[in-house]
């Protein structure tokens, strides 16, 4: 066995192990004994749709997200030759596959964590602490343990959420990927609701009242006073969990986002990354640039999720409806590819499975959300969109690689970094979708 190494922002190493496979096909290797990769969330590029998003996919039935809807969907490019399936058996044929390919994924890496996986072979990438991904790695594990009912599998997801804590004093805006992702799905789990708590109210503790948001910290590298769209998601329902002072901070740190990523003319493209130099103000970064459609994604999970806690007026409901509106229709979420390009500006480059998922799960969590955006539309969007990464996207048994990884996702186009891989966030997002379409997750309470 060999490891080797790379460097990512923040000075730190991702570690790829190289090992011939057992006899089942898998890697009987642990990686230990490298640095932690403390990479800050990478930035987009280049991309485009994979030719098979041109065809349609048409559903029908039921579109109350939460239940195990009777729908039927048809169209999908490679699985037009199978029989047609109901919404319940092509998702939890899918949810099977990738839960467990969790199962593999953690004999692979052991004690760290998966970062992104190669498309031909599977092998994982890792990093020693987590970075801002490893709270996906411990909600997956979560969401095994829900689907087999395991104590060995509950005690293996308690362990790897423990393993976050060091996360919860942190400075960055990230801690709400990694500790509400991590920590949500761990029902009756005292350990975990412990640290949840404990990141919240240090998640409180960083807001600053002057700038009106948490800063995007230090933690990962780089200037700390940065506002970006991924330091919104999670972080909007961890500090909301920290009572009335949490909520305040909360939708103050959503709002100011939305001051400043939201297009100044009232329609456009958001723009994901700013800085604040304390003598001209706030200025927009070129990287990631207007058109980083995970960053949309993002954005629109963290209005979804406000939405759906929008219980007192400093919310300020009908204004997250308006972005809401906005990011749908402007940044074609409704009716542009289903799996979009990385970059909606290159649509010749490569696509973004896991902004796709990421989208999926915003879509259903806003067609949950009291007054809702366009609910039908985005249930049946956000199940076109699952049915297609289940169907086009997610690796099938009998193959030379690994069974339930979602390939095509785009880590960092324009470092050119793990653009056509398995990403464990995008794991994440496509089971959860499927759980919360089988009635197995309850989207307002993660």
């Amino acid at each position: 066995m060999t490891a080797t190494g790379s460097p990512l922002p923040g000075g730190e190493f991702a570690v790829t192990a190289t090992t011939p496979p057992d006899p089942g096909g898998r890697s009987a290797v642990t990686v230990t004994g490298s640095r932690d990769a403390r990479d800050r969330p990478p930035a987009m590029a280049t991309g485009s749709p994979e030719a098979g998003d041109r065809s349609a996919v048409t559903v029908t039935g039921s579109t109350v997200p939460g239940a195990s809807p009777a729908a039927t969907v048809t169209g999908s490019p490679t699985a037009r030759d199978r029989p047609t399936l109901t919404a319940t058996d092509w998702a939890d044929e899918a949810l099977g596959l990738v839960l467990e390919r969790v199962g593999e994924t953690a004999e692979q890496v052991g004690d760290r964590f998966p970062l992104y996986a190669d498309p031909v072979d599977g092998r994982w990438t890792t990093t020693g602490r987590g970075s801002w991904t490893g709270g996906f790695w411990a909600g997956l594990l979560w969401l095994r343990a829900v689907r087999t009912g395991s104590a060995d599998d509950r005690a293996a997801a308690a362990a790897v959420t423990g393993r976050l804590a060091p996360w919860a004093g942190a400075d960055t805006a990230t801690r709400g990927l990694i500790l509400w992702y991590g920590t949500a799905l761990a029902t009756r789990d005292a350990t975990a609701r412990a640290l949840r708590e404990r990141a919240a109210k240090a998640a409180v503790g960083a807001f600053d009242p002057e700038l009106g948001l948490v800063p995007w910290g230090s933690a990962l590298g780089g200037e700390r006073l940065r506002a970006r769209t991924d330091g919104v998601p999670g972080l909007v329902p961890l500090l909301a969990s920290a009572g009335p002072e949490g909520r305040d901070a909360a939708a103050r740190h959503l709002h100011r986002h939305l001051d400043l990523c939201l297009p100044r003319g009232g329609t456009g493209r958001p723009a994901p990354a700013w800085r604040l130099d304390r003598t001209r103000g706030w200025l927009a970064e070129d990287d990631p640039a207007p058109g980083w459609t995970r960053g949309e994604a993002w954005l629109l999970l963290a209005v979804a999720d406000a939405l759906l806690r929008a219980d007192t007026p400093s919310w300020r409901a009908d204004r997250l409806t308006a972005a809401a509106e906005l990011l749908l229709d402007d940044c074609a979420m409704l009716g542009g590819p289903l799996v979009p390009p990385t970059d909606a500006r290159h649509p010749d480059g490569p696509a973004d499975t896991s902004a796709a998922a990421i989208t999926a799960v915003a879509l259903l969590k806003l067609a949950l959300a009291p007054g809702a955006v366009r609910p039908a539309a985005c249930a049946a969007r956000a199940r076109a969109v699952l049915h297609r990464l289940a169907h086009d996207h997610l690796t099938r048994p009998g193959g030379t690689r690994p069974a339930g990884m979602l390939l095509d996702g785009c880590y960092d186009a324009r470092g050119g970094t793990a653009v056509r891989h398995e990403l464990v966030w995008g794991d994440f997002f496509l089971a959860l979708g499927l759980a919360a379409l089988l009635g197995r997750a309850d989207l307002r309470r993660v």
